[in-house]
């Protein structure tokens, strides 16, 4: 279980990641910023990315031969580009000197609709299970239950945790590695499964994550 990562009252909302601090990060955040690329920018194409693997997950049934692992391979390559977009543009804004009033809006709304759109595809490419579809809109509403929550405390004054399990870096990692297996299924005799434990274990993660971060919420309101 993750040790807990929170962002103090007055600070920028940004969750805590040890990427920000490498040099290629903030190389490529400061090309980016000497280019005038806007931060709001790379945060709208963090959803075009999302787009992308949802779109590609969810057309892996409908696929064959070389064509199914390589939109499996396309869909991890589209959300660690997410990723990425979601690093820089926090870097870009702050650290570039580039924040907006309304930076929040394009920093955190498309990360809502990017999670629904990359786990409802990972759900529609379980065609072996008839609830694969149902699987993936669960993990769906869990995932911006999770962001919520950690809003609603910050509404309500006090820090938002980023904690987990299955914190978005966690559900983003254990999907890459999913898209990455399912191109190999074939040769183990699976069709599907490998995406329905990872969502199966997001689910239950998420759960959890629920439950912690509505804890530490509580607990913060009463130490007030």
């Amino acid at each position: 279980m993750s040790s807990p990562q929170i962002i103090p009252q007055g600070a920028p909302p940004r969750r805590p990641l040890k990427t920000r601090q490498r040099a290629w990060a903030q190389g490529l955040a400061r090309a980016l910023t000497r280019a005038g690329v806007a931060p709001n920018a790379i945060s709208l194409a963090s959803l075009a990315f999302a787009a992308g693997a949802g779109i590609c997950l969810a057309w892996t049934p409908h696929s064959a031969g070389l064509t199914r692992p390589v939109l499996f391979l396309a869909a991890a390559a589209c959300i660690q580009l997410r990723l990425l977009c979601n690093m820089l543009d926090g870097l870009v804004a702050i650290e570039g000197g580039r924040k907006t009033v309304y930076g929040e809006i394009f920093n955190d709304m498309p990360d809502r609709f990017a999670d629904v759109v990359i786990l409802v595809g990972a759900g529609y490419s379980i065609a072996s299970f008839s609830w694969g579809r149902e699987l993936g809109w669960l993990a769906a509403v869990l995932a911006v239950m999770t962001a919520y929550i950690r809003l609603l405390g910050g509404s309500m004054g006090v820090p938002q945790h980023f904690l987990g399990p299955m914190a978005k870096p966690h559900r983003m990692a254990l999907l890459t590695a999913a898209c990455l297996f399912s191109m190999f299924e074939r040769y183990f005799g699976l069709s599907g499964q490998t995406m329905a434990v990872a969502l199966g274990l997001m689910v239950v993660g998420m759960l959890v994550t629920c439950a912690r971060r509505t804890l530490r919420i509580v607990a913060d309101l009463k130490q007030r």
